[in-house]
């Protein structure tokens, strides 16, 4: 498990800072009508939305207030591989110690 954890906080690093790095160099709102035009670009967003409803239907699994299920789907939906990192990382610290990648996938609360 330690090397999951240690994966995420990878991920979730590695995204924030070439996110960062990426705004700084090009505004994707002032790029967006270039992007709109490439049919790969349109057709990886896609991609990466439908992988985002894909991992959201286990936060839904997860997730029982109704309230953290929308807070949740928003991040996803605005921050993608950042916040689904997040997500995993929050899941393996309520652990207990001996509890691995199955109490991790379907324990719920």
């Amino acid at each position: 498990m330690k090397y999951l954890k240690f994966f995420m906080i990878f991920v979730f690093i590695f995204m924030i800072v070439n996110t960062v790095k990426a705004s700084l160099e090009l505004n994707l709102f002032s790029h967006l009508p270039v992007l709109i035009r490439d049919p790969w670009a349109v057709m990886t967003l896609y991609d990466a939305y439908f992988a985002f409803l894909f991992f959201y239907i286990w936060v839904l699994y997860k997730e029982e207030s109704i309230y953290l299920r929308v807070i949740w789907l928003l991040l996803i939906l605005t921050t993608g591989t950042m916040a689904m990192s997040a997500y995993v990382l929050k899941e393996i610290f309520k652990l207990k110690e001996g509890e691995g990648v199955s109490e991790l996938l379907l324990k719920r609360k």
